[in-house]
């Protein structure tokens, strides 16, 4: 691992450890020869990457989603922290490395969060719900122990949508104890399926790292994707039309306005909440992760996802 977070690397330091390949591009400098320029990552972070001398190979020896050890001197480029790669080579039996020590993963096992959404479905009171919402997850479980929610924003980390999901139903159940007239079965089935489609609208692979968006992902997106995915499940298993339209309806209007995918705003409270409940866990994940680089005392950089907010690190009594 590294000595220190890759954020608290300074311009002419020497940066040796293990990476993970997160994104890759050949590309070609004004002088007419190609250069790699990837996105290195660990636990900790990550950083924009230049090699410049490639050598013939290089192209398809290293890819995304794999171990590269690496030894390169720190650069800035308009304000901005690089890397200048002098020495790489992929990763073998001889390092006894651990691939997942080196990937930026939810803070709890995945299996622990696939046992705690199920228990959630199993406990529902509402028995078409528990059919329905047991035989989308089960569709998808292998696929959702690793799947993140993002390629690039809120939870995009392996097992980052599970982690939203667990998030989210706990801030639903909470809720629910303080507006006692939301269908709580309801909610926290809109909670567990708004983002499901996700699986099938990002191509991504085991260690949670998004190479594109799928052919239905970006011609439709995961919002029309899931209503489609509860329609057919729904008749294939008989649900009550009603019931299957609601639940519809939650997940195409969690996105609240037209220019963020959702063409209807939320005709049912719980729906209303979902919406919240989705914005307060994505915001509070973004700004989790600007503090993590963050001294007390101290402002955060602009945060994007944020209208280019700086937070304040306020130093909290212990």
């Amino acid at each position: 691992m590294l000595e220190k977070k890759i954020a608290e690397f300074e311009v002419g330091e020497e940066i040796q450890g293990y990476f993970i390949i997160k994104a890759l591009n050949v590309k070609t400098s004004s002088n007419n020869k190609k250069y790699l320029d990837f996105t290195l990552a660990d636990k900790t972070g990550e950083v924009n990457s230049k090699l410049w001398d490639v050598k013939d190979g290089y192209e398809d020896m290293y890819q995304t989603g794999i171990l590269v050890k690496v030894r390169g001197n720190v650069t800035s480029w308009q304000n901005v922290m690089q890397l200048k790669v002098t020495r790489i080579r992929l990763v073998g039996e001889e390092d006894q490395i651990d691939i997942t020590d080196y990937v930026p993963s939810a803070p709890f096992k995945a299996e622990d969060m696939m046992n705690e959404l199920m228990e959630t479905i199993d406990a529902f009171k509402n028995d078409q719900l528990k059919i329905l919402l047991k035989a989308i997850v089960e569709d998808y479980s292998e696929k959702l122990l690793t799947a993140p929610a993002a390629k690039s924003n809120h939870h995009a980390i392996r097992s980052g949508l599970l982690y939203h999901l667990k998030r989210m139903i706990e801030t639903g159940k909470a809720l629910c104890k303080v507006y006692t007239h939301v269908d709580e079965d309801l909610l926290i089935s809109g909670i567990i399926l708004h983002d499901m489609e996700k699986i099938n609208e990002m191509v991504s692979d085991d260690l949670g790292i998004v190479s594109e968006y799928s052919r239905e992902g970006q011609l439709l997106g995961h919002i029309i994707m899931g209503v489609k995915k509860i329609d057919e499940m729904s008749k294939k298993l008989g649900i009550d039309e009603e019931l299957s339209l609601v639940l519809q309806h939650l997940v195409l209007s969690h996105h609240y306005e037209p220019e963020f995918g959702s063409p209807k705003k939320p005709m049912l409270p719980e729906g209303e909440l979902l919406h919240y409940i989705d914005m307060i866990d994505a915001r509070m994940y973004d700004m989790e992760l600007a503090y993590r680089d963050t001294n007390p005392g101290e402002f955060t950089g602009p945060i994007w996802v944020l209208d280019k907010r700086r937070l304040y690190n306020y130093k909290k009594e212990k």
